[in-house]
């Protein structure tokens, strides 16, 4: 999945000239934290986030105190050294700008235009929709020989069980580099048949540990 497909393309913007008070105003009527500032010919210039505003003012959003702060212009509190992203990064390499530089909000650039914004909301609820967790259904979670064949080994017996797999994600073993975890989510609301065909095909079942399953 790419970046085009989940940002926002309707993108509240302001100008570096307009007032603290105007983002103020906007942030509330939109509901949005992040505001990316423009020019006139729509590049990107900087970014204004409601942490920003908290830092300019102590009572950012009383409009009624400290009015000469909300009078100040945009380009006076606003980020500069803005980190973008394009419509075409892949959604994981921007999940990794987000964990790695610890922002809550990517504008997206193409042609040196503004076309969007993706913010930590767009990920979380595109992560979720991504592992089907959104979906009734089990989690099974297994540890495998990192070999050849095993998912596929897996996902035959599942099949068997005509249950559909609405989500696999893997990652290593901390304990052993030799194996795997895989996190499947079929969509079953009893799993207890399934989980059973998997240990009796000497899969190890860490998820979920059911009672009087056994080999």
């Amino acid at each position: 999945m790419i970046v085009e497909q989940i940002m926002k393309t309707d993108v509240v913007t302001l100008y570096p000239t307009d007032t603290i008070a105007d983002a103020v105003r906007v942030m509330e009527k939109n509901n949005i934290r992040h505001v990316p500032i423009i020019n006139k010919e729509k590049n990107l210039v900087g970014l204004v986030t409601i942490s920003r505003l908290k830092e300019a003012t102590s009572s950012t959003f009383r409009t009624n105190e400290n009015p000469d702060d909300l009078k100040k212009p945009l380009e006076t509190i606003m980020e500069r050294n803005v980190i973008t992203g394009h419509p075409l990064d892949f959604v994981e390499e921007a999940a990794a700008v987000f964990y790695e530089h610890k922002i809550s909000a990517i504008p997206i650039i193409q042609d040196r235009k503004l076309v969007g914004i993706v913010t930590e909301t767009d990920l979380l609820r595109t992560m979720i929709e991504l592992t089907g967790a959104h979906q009734p259904g089990s989690q099974i979670e297994i540890r495998v020989p990192n070999i050849t064949g095993v998912l596929s080994d897996i996902a035959g017996i599942i099949r068997n069980r005509n249950a559909n797999i609405l989500s696999v994600l893997i990652y290593p073993d901390k304990q052993d580099d030799q194996y795997k975890i895989l996190v499947i989510r079929v969509q079953l609301m009893n799993p207890t048949g399934l989980i059973q065909d998997l240990r009796k095909a000497g899969h190890e079942v860490l998820w979920p540990n059911l009672p009087g399953i056994s080999l």
